[in-house]
């Protein structure tokens, strides 16, 4: 059975270019709060802010983007439709698996216990 891997890829130029501008902006968002080292930290940081976030929204209007954002909306829609248990369902399985872990917390003492007897006591004859 052959499957041929789909390999998702920018389609056009202008979307390149918007990843690209975006890229750069996030770059130029760093270069900008060190070059500004000399000038106030608030400064700094707006210029930081304000050069990520453009670089964000320049990202969020390329096809990839945009992909990204419908994904979003259908992991919410997907999301709404789980049926979340109520809290004494989830109290109840709580205490399932906190009592299966004391059962197997105990079933592995005791085999180690007789495995440790085992192998000293009764075939190397040590004696503790």
């Amino acid at each position: 059975m052959s499957t041929t891997a789909q390999v998702e890829t920018v389609s056009t130029a202008a979307d390149k270019a918007k990843l690209a501008a975006a890229g750069l902006l996030v770059v130029g968002a760093v270069a900008a709060f060190y070059l500004l080292g000399q000038q106030d930290l608030w400064l700094r940081i707006v210029a930081l802010l304000v050069l990520v976030i453009a670089g964000i929204a320049v990202f969020f209007t390329s096809a990839p983007g945009k992909e990204l954002i419908a994904f979003g909306q259908d992991s919410v829609k997907e999301l709404r439709k789980v049926v979340w248990p109520t809290g004494s369902e989830a109290r109840q399985m709580t205490m399932y698996v906190f009592a299966f872990v004391v059962v197997m917390a105990l079933f592995l003492w005791a085999t180690d216990k007789t495995l440790e007897w085992l192998l000293y006591s009764v075939i190397l004859g040590w004696k503790h």
